[in-house]
């Protein structure tokens, strides 16, 4: 995507539309597996909970417009800790999304080859995208557009079919299914599978993945637009299937239920388009996870949450050693599910629901901690709170359906996690590696000294960074926050607090006094006190990033109020952290 024109609605609907409306391909059958022939309320409940979310992420994003999901909202209202955490859930989400958008592309493929081993295809086609990727090659809008508009007019079509079929053959097989008896009572059967359907909402925080892209109002629309064509096609697909087939043959074509709908209430043709249609709108989401998770953990990277190697580009500009690392742990969940459907379901929804939850309890933050930021919508109080509330109920359900599939979660997060955790505490760790070196000096002098040398070399490099806070001239509680931020979350001994004047204005002189006593209470950092008369703006700051060699997220700003003339978006990057 170029970053030169930005998306226009349709485009960028397109871009997070080919991820989120890839679901109905199969969450209508999951849904009927615990739901039955209640399938439909289920999805119908997702679709109300979506709708909350909608005013949730508009209000998040409308007022911190920049790339990242959940990650960023927690960055800018947290420590860098809790957004590492829901960072590492959004890589086993992008994760899920891949694997198990290439195995069900395959069990479609499958209808038109019978041929076709599923499980060496899904490793040749997540192969495949990993080299296009490598190669630059990355998501175009116009190709999503393409597949976006096919998948539409396949659904539709497969609508108008199904529904043409019912009105011919009457609607025996729905009164048959309509008396079928459930698994167990009705709120449980509907509780099952509301938390099973939620999975055909994955995919609606992809449009806050790629924000600074699209242009100015679109990204409202794309969640009005994808929320629209959940709620619409999800019930309505489930309610045919449950009209038009027996629900056994549900449970028989659990991966390819809408083409064995288009093959009993159309012909081979119709089959052959939704198998077509599926194969291509899970592919581009599959390209989609390998963009997504390319840009979040090179930031992640950039933020020193991951380890710089994760930085390695080839000729074309693209970080390669990501890349693969993903593609592997991608082939390491498929063969450990064995490439079944509700597996990686429940790793898929268990992950994404996490992150869901974490964007709710960002929402409370941003409330909380930056209120005077300018926002386009306002979600209240309420609102966030039923959704949280929905949010975690699906995810106690999907843990209750089978416990199981939290292990195979847990298998992935915990050791992401505990890289995360390591190497936001290097400095820590390192100290205390040359603590033991120090204390084996009498015993292996050598190994000792050239331990301690190369431990004493990293933590320089740690050091060596250099961080940047303008400051308008903030009271001491203020400035006491950023360096207790700095302590706390950056492995660093050197700050410069940076004040921007205009023509005819001084900075109070108690500033100095502040920034002193701070400075002897801190003694670990370094600060340096500079005054420069300027205007303050994505100009000065791309200028100064240059000069000082500091990237422009180890910059910092207090949270601006309603008269602050640039978006957030505009400062590149720069963070909020009081």
């Amino acid at each position: 995507m170029s970053h030169e024109r930005k998306l226009n609605e349709l485009e960028a609907t397109a871009i997070c539309g080919n991820d989120i409306s890839s679901s109905c391909l199969y969450v209508s059958a999951l849904a009927i597996a615990y739901a039955g022939q209640y399938a439909w309320v289920a999805l119908l409940v997702v679709g109300a909970v979506l709708y909350l979310f909608r005013r949730i992420y508009g209000e998040v994003v409308g007022a911190l417009p920049l790339n990242g999901g959940a990650y960023n909202v927690l960055l800018n209202t947290t420590s860098k800790r809790n957004a590492a955490v829901a960072a590492c859930l959004t890589i086993l989400s992008y994760m899920a999304t891949a694997v198990i958008s290439a195995s069900e592309a395959m069990h479609y493929l499958h209808t038109l080859w019978h041929g076709l081993p599923i499980i060496f295809a899904t490793v040749l086609l997540l192969g495949l995208f990993l080299l296009l990727t490598i190669l630059g090659i990355s998501e175009s809008a116009v190709v999503a557009v393409g597949i976006f508009l096919l998948h539409l007019f396949s659904l539709t079509l497969l609508v108008g079919v199904t529904g043409w079929y019912l009105m011919q053959h009457g609607t025996a097989t729905l009164a048959t299914n309509w008396h079928m008896p459930l698994k167990g009572s009705l709120p449980s059967a509907l509780f099952l599978g509301f938390s099973a359907a939620m999975l055909g909402i994955s995919g609606f925080e992809s449009s806050a993945n790629f924000v600074e892209e699209q242009a100015r109002g679109v990204f409202q629309k794309t969640l009005r637009n994808m929320w629209v064509v959940v709620t619409v096609f999800n019930p309505l697909l489930a309610f045919l299937a449950i009209a038009a087939l027996p629900l056994a043959a549900v449970g028989e074509h659990t991966e390819t239920l809408l083409s064995h709908l288009g093959q009993t209430t159309g012909s081979s043709w119709l089959a052959t388009l939704i198998s077509v249609d599926a194969v291509a709108v899970l592919s581009g989401a599959v390209l989609t996870s390998f963009v997504g998770v390319s840009g979040l953990m090179k930031r992640m990277t950039l933020d020193r949450i991951l380890p710089p190697f994760f930085l390695k580009e080839n000729k074309r500009q693209s970080n390669y050693v990501i890349l693969i690392t993903f593609f592997l742990l991608c082939i390491s969940v498929l063969l450990i599910t064995n490439g079944q459907l509700g597996p990686l379901a429940g790793v898929y929804t268990i992950s994404f629901l996490s992150v869901m939850a974490f964007f709710a309890l960002g929402n409370f933050l941003l409330k909380r901690k930056r209120p005077k930021l300018p926002r386009p919508v306002y979600a209240s109080v309420g609102t966030v709170s039923l959704a949280l509330l929905g949010v975690l109920t699906a995810l106690y359900g999907n843990i209750r359906i089978r416990p199981d599939y939290l292990i195979v979660f847990l298998q992935y997060f915990l050791p992401a996690l505990l890289l995360v955790t390591a190497m936001l505490n290097r400095k820590g760790i390192l100290n205390l590696v040359l603590q033991a070196a120090q204390s084996f000096a009498s015993k292996s002098p050598r190994i000792s000294r050239l331990t301690q040398i190369t431990i004493r070399r990293q933590l320089r490099e740690l050091h060596r960074q250099e961080f940047v806070f303008f400051t308008k001239g903030d009271n001491v509680s203020n400035l006491n926050k950023v360096m207790a931020y700095v302590v706390e979350n950056e492995s660093t001994n050197r700050l410069k607090i940076v004040t921007v004047l205009r023509e005819g204005e001084v900075f109070p002189q108690e500033l100095i006094t502040d920034i002193r006593v701070l400075d002897r209470a801190y003694e670990e950092i370094v600060v340096d006190f500079v005054t420069m008369r300027d205007t303050f703006g994505p100009e000065l700051i791309d200028r100064l990033s240059k000069e000082w060699q500091i990237p422009k997220n180890f910059m910092f700003i207090g949270s601006p109020g309603d008269h602050f003339p640039y978006q957030i978006s505009e400062l590149g990057g720069v963070r909020l952290i009081i």
